[in-house]
């Protein structure tokens, strides 16, 4: 966005260096969506809400996020920007929106790097046990300790900050190297759990209309959706890449890759696991079901695809989130700092380092809540709702922006406005459901990751601080973001040629 009138010349602004193809941006989107994360861990969480019907929740759950994703592509290819979401949203809806978009992105990520954070400390606590080290010093190691893990998490996360500055063509690199031993291992290992575990598949792990209640119904597909969240980072970086339509396909070629991982990993777990050890593992999840199915050292390797995953979403939350704030930054709706780009690696380096101490210091918060278990309930939950409002808007945004079409072609109206549409009013709805059930679950607060009032605070508080950011970017920062780019129909006649 810029001072001058709509239609007028814009000014010259910071810009990236183009150097990405379509299989990075797949490798920076599949890390950011951690298949293996949220198999390990989102699995056990959500059959602690669904039960054995882990399948029907994963299936379910993809079909809004698919009508998401072709949003997110229809109007990639019409206006490409590292802001994604917030610009989009805020030419097309309100600029008031729009801040809300980017501004629950950045915080939903920063915790999303806090708990990753404790995850991969998790993780090599409990491949340094495997290796028989449970002491150091007169010290006990424990995997579920969310000091011990936060701690050790914290280094790793400095580590994949300080790669992420020297550039995205780098991370994209240690990601796909990362990505390839992840998904040998989750298939060799899902593939074995299908063919071998010793609980008979059903059929109605299928049925969604088995799972237990409409609150566990929504809850399940909140926590589902969370499991989806991050294809969209292939979109993060859509400056950078050689053409905008790689973008769209990366982040389309993601989304389909994690149903299918999700569908073996969730078959798996069932064929081996009993739904009491499904929910009751927690992080430990993926390290239990490689000791069900193989002794060491071969045991251990789920464990260190779940490391090597952890490790590679850390890096890829951060570069998203950091030029989303470029973008941001650009339009006086956050700080210069942002919009720094580093002469020698082309990248946003300022901010890259200062998400990462962000992320480090909210990783540092957490530590209130003592079980690692509890940390991730907390905020999985609130991540989940505060993504679905960001989906949704932009889905809204999509619908919006291509109206003209029901007009001038019918199918293509279908898919670039019914569906979206129907997607962003199926997140809403889900979401408002799901806050409502954590309002009426309980009668007082406590700071417990099974107090509703607290799950239901803390996505408030999330979005509440972005009204509070906008107004002091609109009134003090004065920035031009909120007085321009209101025009959502008048390119419509150029709209059909490209989203074709």
């Amino acid at each position: 966005m810029s001072d001058q009138p709509l239609g007028a010349a814009p000014p010259a602004r910071p810009a990236l260096r183009k150097s990405l193809g379509v299989l990075d941006g797949v490798a920076i989107a599949a890390s950011s969506t951690a298949a293996t994360t949220s198999i390990g861990i989102g699995l056990g969480v959500t059959a602690g809400v669904v039960g054995l019907h882990l399948p029907a929740i994963m299936l379910l759950a993809f079909l809004p996020v698919l009508g998401i994703a072709g949003a997110y592509s229809r109007l990639n290819r019409v206006e490409p920007n590292a802001g994604n979401g917030y610009v989009w949203v805020g030419r097309s809806l309100s600029p008031w929106l729009g801040f809300m978009v980017g501004w629950v992105n950045i915080v939903a990520t920063v915790a999303f790097l806090a708990y990753t954070t404790a995850v991969t400390g998790s993780a090599l606590i409990q491949l340094a046990g495997e290796a028989g080290v449970h002491r150091i010093g007169g010290f006990a190691l424990d995997a579920g300790s969310t000091a011990q893990t936060t701690a050790l998490g914290i280094f790793v996360l400095v580590a994949v900050t300080v790669t992420a500055v020297t550039g995205v063509r780098t991370a994209a690199r240690l990601q796909t190297g990362l990505l390839v031993f992840e998904y040998v291992v989750l298939l060799g290992f899902c593939g074995y759990g299908i063919v071998t575990g010793p609980h008979a598949f059903s059929l109605s792990w299928f049925d969604p209309f088995a799972i237990p209640s409409a609150s566990a119904l929504a809850q399940g597909l909140i926590l589902s959706v969370f499991c989806y969240w991050g294809f969209e980072a292939a979109f993060s970086v859509n400056e950078e890449v050689r053409e905008p339509r790689d973008a769209s396909r990366a982040g389309f070629i993601t989304l389909l890759t994690m149903l299918t991982l999700f569908m073996l990993g969730s078959i798996a777990f069932q064929r081996v696991l009993s739904e009491p050890e499904l929910a009751g593992h927690g992080a430990q999840g993926l390290a239990y079901f490689g000791d069900r199915l193989a002794s060491q050292p071969l045991a251990a390797l789920p464990l260190v695809a779940l490391m090597f995953s952890a490790v590679a979403s850390l890096q890829a939350g951060v570069i998203p989130t950091a030029r989303g704030m470029f973008a941001m930054s650009r339009d006086r709706t956050l700080g210069p700092v942002w919009s720094k780009v580093s002469a020698r690696y082309g990248t946003p380096a300022a901010g890259t380092l200062l998400i990462g101490a962000l992320a480090a210091a909210v990783a540092a918060l957490a530590l209130v809540i003592p079980r690692l278990a509890d940390m991730i309930m907390a905020t999985v939950n609130a991540v989940g709702i505060v993504v679905a409002l960001s989906y949704a808007l932009t889905a809204l945004a999509a619908a919006v922006r291509f109206r003209s079409l029901l007009r001038q072609d019918w199918r293509q109206g279908l898919r670039a406005v019914v569906l979206p549409t129907l997607s962003a009013a199926a997140l809403l709805g889900l979401g408002g459901y799901l806050g409502w059930s954590f309002y009426s679950s309980t009668d007082h607060f406590e700071l417990r990751a099974d107090n509703g009032w607290f799950l239901l605070l803390t996505p408030l508080v999330m979005i509440g601080s972005g009204f509070v950011a906008a107004a002091w970017a609109k009134w003090a920062r004065r920035s031009p973001y909120f007085r321009t780019g209101e025009g959502t129909d008048a390119d419509a006649p150029a709209l059909l040629t490209a989203i074709s």
